[in-house]
């Protein structure tokens, strides 16, 4: 209908869905664009939990202020803090929605919400459903954007493609995108549109996520005007089952549930685990940070396993240590176990083929989340103690105008290391608490009324994205984009990851220019124009590439240790040179990546040392000097 707003959201998970909900709820017509059916969106790979405080949480002592805090040093104090206060601050509201909404979280003999603890608290603080969490989530909401489509507020596109925003004076005014079976290359307009399209795990080859999770979108909004935030800030996540394919997430929820990682204190030791006695195993973690043992933060414990492998302490001196839960079936019984982690132990003995409760599990960190993405603002409360202008349309924008971030995608939240149980909590917070904001902004802000532009200025764009494909499918190079993938997936695992040296960083760079020479000279094993996935694959390729050099040239211009970027030969956290967000810019005339760097709001909590009691006498809670003090309400 001509005048009608409309706001199109890229990406069906969490964040992609519950904005949907939010702006659906408020009037507005969303087009929901998704690779895959909503339901199958890397959302539904989460497994752990989602943390809030809930008065359960409130008798142990925690609070909102608590979470912040955790959250920020977690992040080891690269996050602009107010966004992060607000989302601990609706943290509650978000679990008694999931729960009015039907999500089936774990109870106490009591009825109450359970909780389970996560890595960076002493504090029970994360909800859960078994070990589903993020499926059951995902459904949750998926059932409230059907409400809505049958209303006729909500129009899905599933198996669409986005390719490119469409940008008219400095303005996304739409997209252009592509159904990925019939090929048909259409713009749409939107007067505004939401980025939630998750992370870019398939740059390091084999990861935890999903072969959707290119990063491409995010790439193809850089290529066009956006400023990317952090993009070094890559986490890998410390239990995984390796694989030949990829990697399978084994969630923190085992370590929060009460699993031990140990090795055999002997170099080399084959004995099956069950053989080797307690006194001849070493609880490395434990023995480390004898507070937080086993639930430290993702980084220390991705780092503590990489390292002890190093030194040939591996199960059978290989890159592999074990994760144990046979103590907690002893404490509390097998049944009760499984009714908490049921789904990632059937992961295990599905593609390992042993039982984790009757025999140690053997894992190995591998790359999972970027913290980096899009950069987006935010508009701060004046008031004390912070937090965010609620409808504000500068929260979540990026630099272009109309052009929104929100979920994995966004570089917002979890600044240089993410806390488990943290996403799923920022993907839903987003999606809810922006969804005003847009909504304003496109009534009262935008400066363009998209259904008054010429249809040109789309033609355009599906012009340019042709020509694209055309060119993808008329090269009779040589190169197979698989094996150029591959390739880079090693170099980018090996040097840019745990432990990333200089030296090393500057030979990918070198390597990169290479993978870009060898992308021109591409050829398509497939040249149909009928579900080719092959050309969305490859079209992706040029993307990665891209984004692979921002995060290499962020990691080599941060000579720091902070969070999951670690260098030895810089071992400490530099704050007076390197309290800054990292900025990425794509300069198309020269067709390369620009670092710049910008400050960080550290104006709630000031850095201090992010030690989690290394050395220190184990204890229950954090010392009062642990946690930031709150700052009265006014």
């Amino acid at each position: 209908m001509a005048g009608k707003k409309r706001v199109i959201v890229v990406g069906g998970g969490l964040a992609g869905l519950a904005c949907s909900v939010k702006l659906a709820e408020l009037g507005v017509e969303v087009d929901l664009f998704s690779m895959v059916p909503v339901k199958r969106s890397h959302s539904v790979c989460a497994q752990g939990g989602i943390n809030a405080c809930n008065d359960i949480a409130r008798q142990q002592g925690f609070s909102e202020w608590i979470h912040f805090d955790e959250t920020i040093l977690g992040g080891d104090f690269l996050a602009d803090q107010p966004p992060v206060l607000e989302m601990a601050n609706w943290a509650p509201r978000i679990i008694d929605l999931l729960d009015r909404m039907g999500v089936p979280f774990n109870r106490t003999p009591e009825g109450q919400r359970d909780l389970r603890l996560f890595g960076g608290s002493l504090f029970k603080r994360t909800f859960f459903a078994g070990a589903t969490t993020g499926q059951q989530l995902l459904y949750a909401l998926d059932e409230q954007t059907r409400r809505y489509e049958t209303l006729g507020r909500v129009h899905k596109f599933e198996f669409w493609e986005f390719l490119w925003p469409v940008i008219h004076e400095g303005v996304c005014v739409g997209i252009v995108a592509q159904d990925m079976r019939t090929m048909q290359i259409k713009a749409f307009r939107g007067d505004a549109v939401v980025m939630a399209t998750g992370g870019n795990g398939l740059i390091f080859g084999k990861s935890t996520l999903s072969v959707i999770c290119t990063g491409g979108a995010v790439s193809r909004c850089f290529q066009a005007g956006a400023k990317l935030g952090n993009p070094e800030m890559i986490q890998v996540h410390p239990t995984a089952i390796p694989g030949e394919d990829k990697c399978r997430l084994i969630s923190e929820s085992a370590r929060g549930e009460g699993g031990r990682v140990w090795v055999p204190k002997k170099k080399g030791d084959t004995r099956p685990p069950n053989s080797i006695p307690e006194d001849e195993r070493d609880y490395f973690l434990e023995r480390k940070y004898p507070k937080y043992g086993n639930i430290v933060p993702r980084d220390i414990a991705t780092r503590e396993i990489f390292q002890i492998c190093l030194e040939g302490y591996g199960v059978g001196g290989g890159n592999m240590v074990y994760l144990d839960l046979r103590d907690k079936v002893k404490e509390i019984g097998r049944e009760k176990v499984l009714s908490k982690l049921e789904g990632i132990l059937e992961i295990y003995e599905k593609f390992v083929g042993t039982d984790p409760l009757n025999e140690p599990m053997k894992i190995f960190p591998a790359v999972h989340y970027s913290m980096g993405g899009l950069w987006t603002g935010y508009e701060a409360k004046k008031s004390s103690p912070g937090g965010l202008e609620p409808g504000h349309y500068k929260n979540f924008m990026t630099n272009i105008p109309g052009l929104y971030a929100m979920g994995e995608c966004s570089f917002a939240f979890h600044g240089a290391n993410r806390l488990g149980a943290n996403s799923l909590l920022s993907c839903i917070f987003e999606g809810l608490f922006g969804g005003p904001g847009v909504k304003n902004y496109i009534t009262d802000i935008a400066p363009i009324s998209v259904c008054e532009l010429p249809s040109g200025i789309y033609e355009q764009v599906v012009k340019q994205e042709i020509e694209k494909q055309d060119a993808l499918i008329r090269s009779s190079g040589t190169e197979n984009p698989y094996l150029i993938w591959q390739e880079m997936g090693k170099w980018m695992t090996d040097h840019c990851t745990v432990v990333r040296y200089n030296d090393k960083l500057e030979l990918t760079l070198k390597q990169l220019q290479t993978w870009k020479d060898r992308y021109a000279r591409i050829r398509l094993s497939d040249t149909g124009l009928y579900t080719n996935q092959n050309l969305s694959f490859t079209r992706a390729l040029r993307d990665m590439i891209i984004n692979a050099e921002a995060i290499l040239k962020g990691a080599l211009a941060r000579n720091e240790s902070r969070g999951a970027h670690y260098k030895p030969e810089f071992p400490e956290r530099n704050d007076k040179e390197f309290l800054k967000t990292t900025i990425a810019t794509w300069n198309a005339s020269d067709g390369r990546v620009d670092i710049g760097f910008t400050p960080v709001d550290t104006s709630l909590i000031q850095p201090r040392p992010r030690t989690y009691g290394k050395g220190a006498k184990a204890e229950n809670k954090p010392s009062p000097t642990e946690i930031a003090p709150q700052p009265a309400l006014v």
